[in-house]
């Protein structure tokens, strides 16, 4: 039988989220209707807009809030500090989101409209509907007396790989340095199964440029005498990786991979992932392999080097017969803990030497790979309350994308993190008709609220 307090208090939160559902879907829709997208320009009042917003929304809310400036776009700091002897956790997120030009919109991506608890707009799941979840969770255990400081970091910058964060974080910024840090920003493989990633991959993006002419010439005229730079980085491509197995062939890549556990592996199965699901979600006709074990190894815990744009020469109606005189591959690679971007650079300018001395090689970005805690007291903290939240038991996974400032935050702090998203395949991060729902919000409202008192009673445990 449930004890007496523990009822109470679970009937206390069920009537918490209720109440707080008309000012949660309010607040998204500011939020939403402010089109923050750092990866343009034009759009950097609107940055300056929802920074200002944020941090009014936190002081509303009875907590502190300031925009921390950087030499790129702000951070927003805030949250409650009760009491310097409780722990303290810091919730991150992100304001920032993907632009929205794709046609398939059924409604304009900066535009709210609430679906009976659908929630449609650019930025509704990656990442201000959990910004919002948390943010509200963390408001009803305050309010309680849970003895824990939550504070919140909200970065403008995720979206271009966060290349102002670290300076936010430098001394005399005045964001505290938190005993553990929890991030909402990652996707649960399918409905209905929590999970909890605890790694993230790297990523190397590069750009290999060749030149052989001042201009075109005539393929008839010159065609078998002159170089052709579109073929010779063509050549660079399958000089780098295997294009049917992804097979990565530059000496030494492989070197410092730190490949899964089988109890990781084994993790990795309980995700609920569906080889079948995977290639019609993402509009696949094949894959490289069909077997659910050795897909996710593949997206989850092995490098990559992927080609994503061959640019150069004619790309008109029909053939126009010329060599072109430049051309440039566009590439990147998915790196795993232990690899460093640094080094894998270092490799490949190497490599292409060898291959092609003339091709100019250029990075044009670096993220650390990150790998977090699998095991321990932060991640019992997380499964318990997980199960708390969502009745269901999460799998341990890891993330075959990247975000730059886990591993900022893990240079600069060195504390536990732990990953608790909310956002569902079918949410469509980074796609057309984004949405976020009130169920994976109300769920999430009773997740970080039963985690915020798990890291409470850890304090506890510390103290005495």
């Amino acid at each position: 039988m449930m004890p007496r307090a523990t009822s109470r208090a679970n009937a206390s939160l069920t009537r918490y989220i209720a109440d707080i559902r008309p000012r949660f879907e309010a607040l998204l829709a500011e939020m939403v209707q402010i089109p923050s997208v750092s990866m343009d320009p034009a759009r950097a009042p609107d940055i300056r807009r929802m920074a200002d917003w944020a941090a009014h929304l936190l002081k509303d809310l009875g907590a502190e809030g300031r925009v921390v400036e950087t030499d790129g776009n702000p951070v927003v700091s805030g949250g409650w500090t009760t009491n310097p002897a409780y722990p303290t956790v810091t919730v991150y997120n992100h304001l920032d989101v993907q632009p929205a030009q794709e046609p398939e919109w059924r409604q304009p991506p900066f535009v709210f409209h609430n679906d009976h608890g659908r929630y449609r707009g650019r930025g509704a799941t990656d990442d201000k509907g959990p910004a919002l979840t948390a943010l509200l969770a963390a408001r009803y255990a305050v309010e309680q007396g849970t003895p824990i400081n939550v504070r919140f970091v909200w970065e403008l910058e995720e979206e271009i790989g966060s290349p102002h964060f670290a300076s936010a974080l430098a001394p005399g910024k005045g964001i505290p340095r938190p005993d553990s840090v929890l991030v909402s920003d990652t996707i649960w493989v399918a409905k209905g199964k929590p999970a909890i990633p605890y790694g993230l991959r790297g990523l190397l993006a590069v750009r290999c440029s060749l030149r052989t002419g001042t201009v075109d010439a005539h393929s008839g005229l010159t065609g078998g005498a002159a170089r052709n730079p579109l073929a010779e980085l063509c050549a660079l491509a399958q000089a780098c990786v295997d294009a049917r197995t992804g097979r990565v062939k530059i000496p030494g890549f492989y070197d410092d991979v730190l490949r899964p556990t089988r109890a990781e592996v084994a993790s990795f199965l309980e995700s609920g992932f569906d080889v079948g699901r995977f290639t019609r979600a993402y509009g696949f006709k094949s894959l490289r392999t069909t077997e659910a074990e050795e897909v996710l190894r593949r997206i989850w815990a092995a490098p990559t080097f992927e080609v994503h744009g061959l640019v150069g020469g004619y790309t008109g109606p029909g053939v126009k017969t010329i060599i072109p005189s430049a051309g440039e591959l566009k590439v990147s690679m998915r790196l795993v803990p232990n690899q460093r971007p640094e080094t894998i650079f270092s490799l490949l300018k190497r490599f292409v030497s060898e291959q092609n001395p003339d091709v100019r090689v250029e990075a044009e970005g670096m993220l650390q790979p990150f790998r977090g805690v699998f095991s321990g007291p932060y991640a019992d903290a997380a499964r318990r309350a997980v199960r708390a939240g969502f009745g269901k038991e999460p799998a341990f996974i890891r993330e075959g994308g990247s975000i730059g400032a886990v591993s900022i935050m893990h240079r600069a702090w060195n504390v536990p993190i732990v990953f608790m998203g909310l956002s569902l395949p079918e949410h469509g991060y980074h796609a057309p008709n984004e949405y976020f729902d009130w169920g994976q919000a109300a769920g999430g409202m009773r997740t970080f609220a039963a985690y915020f008192e798990e890291l409470a009673r850890m304090g506890d445990r510390e103290r005495g």
